[in-house]
């Protein structure tokens, strides 16, 4: 990676549409997260710690780590980057509007591409298959441990807990609507080997995947992850007390839609947020620093 994840957590924005959709989640599911920028920061919220002598003893063992090339904390961030990397790529919008004015979402309509079900279902699935190997890579284990994963996923909170709810409510229940996790199963069910071939993002991070860059057993590892998963996401709504609606109500606060058009909005978030990589440095942050205290 060319930047640091010092670097990455101090260059974080607290402003901008990223920021909002994620404040909105952690408004309709509270898991305790806040948008902490600095790598400083981090670590005096993570530990407690303010005398500055141990904050740069943890600063430099949590960045000796990160560069380890045989940890997984950089290739954990270069799935993060690759997903968002490969939604940006699929159309531009020209955000040119002052931070905190409601975004007339209309506008974009000519620039922004709905996806069919099978083609969303299946960015959904590949998004929740970069979260596990993103999972296993920060805690050190394979990245086909999916059982590790779904055993962890029920007690994720934070920044797992957002960048999981935005996974499940910006690419799943709002572009499939409540039946979304029945639709991701199905569609998932009938993928063959050119499907994932011709999957941007796999094209992208085959080389960080399980299988080898094989097509064949990315879809394989893709069918078991998301059968193992399909408990987990189909009831994450239920449990977290979201609906579509109240989705939408608090969307309207600053992006300007109607109800028909649920499918362009899933693609505008793609293509205007990256809150993969917000969350998912974030989420890399907190590891290497709770390491590096317990190191120390």
């Amino acid at each position: 990676m060319s930047k640091s994840i010092d670097e990455m957590i101090d260059s974080l924005p607290t402003s901008g549409l990223t920021v909002r959709a994620l404040n909105l989640l952690e408004h309709i599911t509270p898991g305790n997260w806040d948008n902490t920028v600095g790598f400083d920061n981090m670590i005096q919220s993570v530990t407690g710690e303010q005398d500055p002598d141990m904050v740069s003893r943890i600063r430099a063992h949590a960045l000796e780590l990160y560069n380890d090339s045989e940890q997984g904390y950089q290739r954990a961030v270069s799935i993060y980057h690759s997903v968002d990397d490969v939604d940006a790529a699929l159309g531009a919008a020209a955000l040119a509007h002052k931070i905190g004015e409601k975004i007339n979402f209309l506008s974009f309509l000519g620039s922004v591409t709905p996806r069919q079900d099978k083609a969303q279902a299946m960015d959904l699935a590949l998004k929740l298959i970069a979260e596990s190997v993103s999972f296993c890579y920060i805690n050190g284990l394979p990245g086909d441990g999916i059982g590790d994963f779904v055993s962890a996923v029920e007690s994720y909170e934070k920044e797992n807990l957002i960048r999981m709810s935005a996974i499940i409510v910006f690419n799943g229940l709002i572009p499939l609507g409540p039946e979304f996790a029945t639709k991701l199963v199905s569609e998932v069910q009938n993928l063959d080997v050119s499907d994932i071939e011709n999957s941007r993002f796999f094209q992208a991070a085959k080389g960080l995947l399980p299988g080898g860059g094989e097509a064949g057993a990315a879809l394989q590892f893709i069918n078991n992850g998301i059968g193992s998963l399909e408990s987990y996401v189909g009831g994450f709504v239920d449990k977290h007390g979201i609906s579509l609606d109240n989705v939408l109500g608090e969307m309207k606060g600053f992006v300007d839609f109607t109800e028909d058009k649920l499918d362009y909005v899933a693609a505008f978030l793609d293509m205007s947020t990256n809150y993969m990589t917000h969350t998912g440095v974030q989420s890399v942050g907190r590891s290497l620093i709770s390491r590096a205290v317990g190191e120390i």
